[in-house]
């Protein structure tokens, strides 16, 4: 039988519907989207209902590639920097330290309890390392989770930032494999320079996309993400080019492009955030077209063994070690611990030996594959129960900041807040004019009860309006929020 591309284009299209209305049916019942996805690639896999054969690790990686840097670039491009910037230490030495501690200890447990060699139970700790930014970001997210103690942009900034060591890692020890003669101390300083190019890539490519997007004038304004894409594939490709880390230069260069001021910020933010879902969806469909359910059967044993591990000793070591020197309780590192997700990443990252001719890749791409399925069904389902379990938990109080989409260059701050006035509010009651807002900040519109209100210094606050708050600074913000009974700290 002949495959035409439109039978492709076909096959996808159904697959990626089903994928979503399978999301929205049961998604309701706290099984994870990331989850989802695979299952419907499994189900129509070589071995499931659909009988679709696939078995190309090149092109799965390939996807995963392109699909990982843009789902870095758009979780960098939503990531606060008055956020991260409490926990940026905490969160670069979870990345580092803490994945660095996560391979070595999980490949010594992989040595002891199978006949892989050293390096082979390295390289298999060294894959699964790494916390996944996809599942972190759309579980934390989807589910409006509300943590205490700033855990939550902690853990985002984590997942954000520590595939890059993975990945270091991942390829180091399949070069290790492969060529017998080479020596460890050899990748040391080239991880140093790896990074160290990354990051500066990352700054200098952010502000240049800045300084491009606000000056280029594109008199349509469906090229700015166009635009936008080929300098998120050239940061990718000329960082790998001159031997830094793609990925955390894609990352960092959508930090420090989110926090800045360009034409188009909310439609393209928006956008981006489409396209990691649909990379998501993707990435998680192939992936789970790639993979050989019977393979996995006879290592089930073993898988089970390596994730308990993994999910019960080697991430809670590598949380207490790394955030040792911060002002952290037991319980959010317990708590941290927890949040060791495992997604797309580490199969894609399965995918370097398997190409490369590795012994036993095979093996190794399987037993990853079932830590991940182990991960997000067991942590992923429970993250808030264990999160109201240690009273870490909180309502969600960030509240939705709207910003203005610029058709010119000016350097406008302006931001509007939807503030809720809560209940025994000392503002209930009084007139607008009496509360003494900063002159900074202009209420203009009152949602209450579903009906919106253009307010005048007359109108009086009751409980549970919601008040669209225009300001320019974030110290005009923060008196309003202690006008309306808020503890801001």
């Amino acid at each position: 039988m002949n495959v035409t591309f439109e039978d492709i284009l076909l096959v996808s299209s159904i697959l990626l519907f089903l994928s979503i209305l399978i999301t929205k049916s049961l998604g309701r019942f706290g099984i994870p989207a990331l989850l989802l996805f695979l299952g419907v690639g499994m189900l129509a896999g070589s071995e499931g209902l659909g009988k679709i054969h696939f078995n190309d690790p090149q092109s799965a990686q390939s996807l995963g590639t392109v699909a990982l840097t843009f789902i870095l670039f758009s979780g960098g491009l939503d990531t606060r920097w008055e956020s991260i910037r409490p926990v940026l230490w905490r969160g670069v030495g979870l990345a580092t330290v803490g994945v660095l501690v996560t391979a070595m200890l999980l490949g010594g447990f992989v040595y002891y309890v199978t006949d892989f060699t050293l390096l082979e139970s390295m390289l298999l700790g060294s894959i699964v390392s790494s916390t996944d930014a996809a599942a972190v970001f759309s579980i934390l997210r989807s589910k409006n989770i509300g943590l205490k103690h700033n855990l939550r942009p902690t853990l985002e900034l984590e997942s954000g930032s520590n595939d890059p060591m993975a990945y270091f890692l991942t390829v180091s020890f399949t070069f290790l494999i492969m060529n017998e003669e080479a020596s460890i101390w050899r990748l040391i300083p080239m991880f140093f320079m790896q990074m160290s190019i990354g990051a500066m890539a990352g700054v200098a490519m952010g502000r240049a996309m800045a300084w491009i997007i606000n000056r280029i004038k594109l008199e349509q304004e469906g090229l700015y993400p166009a635009l936008t894409m080929a300098m998120i594939i050239f940061t990718f490709a000329f960082t790998n080019v001159i031997n830094g880390n793609g990925f955390l230069a894609v990352y960092i260069a959508g930090v420090i492009l989110g926090n800045r001021n360009f034409i188009h910020k909310r439609s393209l933010t928006k956008f981006y955030d489409g396209i990691a879902w649909l990379m998501q969806i993707l990435m998680f469909l192939t992936l789970g077209l790639l993979v050989f359910p019977s393979h996995m059967v006879p290592l089930i044993g073993t898988g089970l063994l390596i994730s308990i591990f993994l999910i019960l000793v080697a991430r809670p070591v590598s949380v207490f070690l790394s955030m040792a020197f911060f002002r952290n309780s037991i319980r959010d590192k317990l708590y941290v611990s927890w949040v060791g997700l495992r997604g797309a990443v580490p199969i894609v990252f399965a995918t370097y030996p398997l190409l490369a001719g590795v012994e036993k890749s095979g093996m190794i791409f399987n037993i990853v594959f079932f830590i991940v399925i182990t991960s997000v069904l067991l942590q992923g389902t429970t993250l808030s129960v264990v999160a109201r379990w240690l009273k870490l938990s909180q309502q969600d109080k960030r509240q939705k900041k709207y910003q203005f989409d610029l058709e010119m260059e000016y350097d406008i701050k302006n931001e509007l807040t939807e503030i809720q006035v809560p209940d025994r509010s000392p503002a209930v009651g009084k007139n607008l004019v009496d509360l003494h807002f900063p002159k900074g900040a202009l209420i203009v519109l009152i949602n209450r009860n579903g009906k919106f209100l253009t307010p005048n210094g007359a109108t009086t606050l009751e409980t549970n309006d919601v008040l669209f708050v225009m300001t320019d600074r974030d110290d005009e913000l923060t008196r309003v929020n202690k006008l309306l009974g808020y503890e801001v700290e």
